[in-house]
C-alpha cells in the first residue's frame, strides 16, 4: 500500500483482549503508510484494558513519528473507559455526549 496524507478506520468490533493482538497490527500498519490517522470508535461496544493499551500505544507511536492520530468519534464504552482512566485530555479529541445521556 503507497503513503498516502491521510487515513479514516471504523473499528466496527470489540477493542478487547481477545481482538487486540489483531487490532494493534491493523492500527499500526495504517499508521506507518499515512501522516495523519482519524480512528471511529463509535461502533465500540466494549473495552477493556488491552484495547485501551492499543489506542494509547497507536497514539505514542504516532507522536514518535511526528504524525497525527485522532479519535473522531467515541462509543459510550469508549469514553467511559477514557474517563475511568483519566485519559480523554492525553489523545486531545473533543468528546461529543449525546443529548439523551
Amino acid at each position: 500500500m503507497g503513503k498516502s496524507a491521510h487515513r479514516n478506520i471504523a473499528i466496527k468490533e470489540d477493542m478487547t483482549i481477545y481482538n487486540a493482538a489483531a487490532q494493534k497490527h491493523m492500527l499500526l500498519e495504517a499508521l506507518s503508510g499515512c501522516e495523519e490517522l482519524d480512528l471511529d470508535l463509535s461502533q465500540v461496544s466494549e473495552m477493556d484494558t488491552a484495547g485501551f493499551q492499543v489506542l494509547l500505544l497507536t497514539k505514542r507511536e504516532a507522536t514518535q513519528a511526528s504524525k497525527t492520530m485522532r479519535l473522531t468519534a467515541h462509543s459510550k464504552a469508549v469514553t467511559e473507559l477514557l474517563d475511568l482512566y483519566n485519559m480523554a485530555s492525553y489523545f486531545g479529541d473533543p468528546l461529543v455526549i449525546p443529548a439523551n445521556e
